[in-house]
């Protein structure tokens, strides 16, 4: 199985709470993480001695810590915001050289193999003290869509500093996942999947655009409300994603790297709700594989939040084939930000979808593993202003 199953772990998640974060632009400033738990605390490595009595206790503290944090955080959606969060800590690597105004074809029937890494130079970011530009945008509402295991509240780094910026942000949990309270081994159908997206699309007030961002399988996500919805969508940003082309699955995708990903093999847990001599319903992830695979960089308290909040990813959309046209998902413009210590979708793979199915730009975000929204949040931030100042085409 694939890295479109690097995200998934099961949780007991509350189920009467909304599944959209949706909220509009406010001043505050950026959390740093507040989330930790029992099954990540020690951030040990192999051959580390066993946890001593007062290490148990630290991890019963930080335990502790985790659900307050959790608590916290879903109070402060109740309150549309009002409680600030302390800024991140999280370390930002420099911008890079000179912008390279580089950019690729809708199509990749003319293009040579990518052989030479200079091809994959990131572009410039936008300083870290440049006053953010929101007038005159062609739009300033962001979604966020999560990848597989993960739920909305993945994002609330990025949702904190990009309303600080200005920006209207809204974060959505897809079927399943999150707070969503619906099961995940009942989904059988992408359109199922995704549903909380498509709708927020339908009930765009008419004339206006949104920015969607796409981490992992939501890079799927994307692409299918790309397919359906092309004029109501200004830009669409993949994260360490899916970027599919059409006729091609999620699970063909990441298939490619299977072989050579030890860690993901030990790692994937099938579900069957229906029975053995069934299809599986939903594949999850062990816990003590997560921090290697998705969070080899991120803060430990950002580690926890995903050891309690986690659920499994339904497997019926994974295996579905997408259809994309031209006219409609090729009519967006597309921009692709490559996690460079990624351990779940290597960089070979990133590149790859790269060079088959080619974005407007693309970027590299130095030091991210694949979350980026935990472990670089700061610099994802600029990387996600500076793809939204990028003019309209007017081509």
């Amino acid at each position: 199985m694939g890295n479109s199953m690097a995200c998934f772990s099961p949780a007991h998640i509350p189920k009467k709470l909304s599944t959209n974060l949706s909220r509009k632009p406010s001043k505050r400033s950026p959390n740093s993480s507040p989330f930790f738990g029992s099954s990540a605390s020690t951030r040990r490595t192999k051959g580390s001695p066993k946890k001593t009595s007062q290490t148990l206790a630290d991890d019963l503290m930080l335990q502790q810590q985790a659900i307050e944090a959790v608590l916290l955080f879903q109070n402060h959606q109740k309150n549309n915001g009002s409680q600030p969060f302390n800024r991140s800590t999280s370390v930002v690597f420099p911008a890079p050289g000179p912008k390279k105004n580089q950019a690729f074809t809708k199509s990749s029937s003319s293009r040579q193999p990518l052989v030479s890494e200079t091809l994959f130079q990131p572009l410039e970011l936008v300083d870290k003290q440049q006053d953010v530009k929101i007038d005159g945008l062609e739009t300033n509402h962001f979604v966020l869509v999560h990848g597989g295991g993960f739920g909305a509240w993945c994002w609330y780094k990025t949702m904190t500093l990009l309303e600080e910026s200005g920006f209207k942000v809204d974060a959505v949990d897809l079927t399943g996942s999150g707070i969503h309270s619906f099961d995940t081994n009942s989904i059988t159908s992408l359109a199922q999947y995704v549903k909380p997206l498509t709708e927020i699309l339908e009930n765009l007030e008419e004339g206006k655009k949104v920015i969607l961002v796409g981490h992992d399988f939501g890079g799927t996500c994307i692409s299918y409300a790309m397919e359906l919805f092309p004029s109501k969508i200004a830009k669409a940003i993949f994260i360490s994603a899916a970027m599919l082309t059409s006729g091609q699955s999620t699970l063909n995708l990441f298939a490619q790297q299977t072989g050579s990903n030890d860690l993901m093999r030990q790692a994937q847990i099938f579900l069957y709700a229906n029975g053995k001599d069934q299809p599986p319903t939903a594949i999850g992830l062990g816990k003590k594989f997560t921090e290697d695979l998705l969070f080899n960089q991120s803060p430990a308290k950002d580690v926890a939040l995903a050891s309690v909040s986690m659920r499994p990813i339904p497997f019926a959309p994974v295996t579905e084939k997408l259809s994309l046209s031209d006219k409609n998902y090729g009519s967006v413009r597309r921009f692709f930000i490559v996690t460079q210590e990624d351990h779940a979708i290597s960089v070979p793979l990133q590149e790859a979808m790269l060079e088959s199915n080619p974005p407007e730009q693309f970027y590299r975000l130095k030091g991210s593993d694949h979350a980026p929204f935990f472990s670089r949040p700061q610099a994802l931030h600029r990387i996600l202003v500076e793809i939204s100042q990028v003019p309209p085409n007017l081509s």
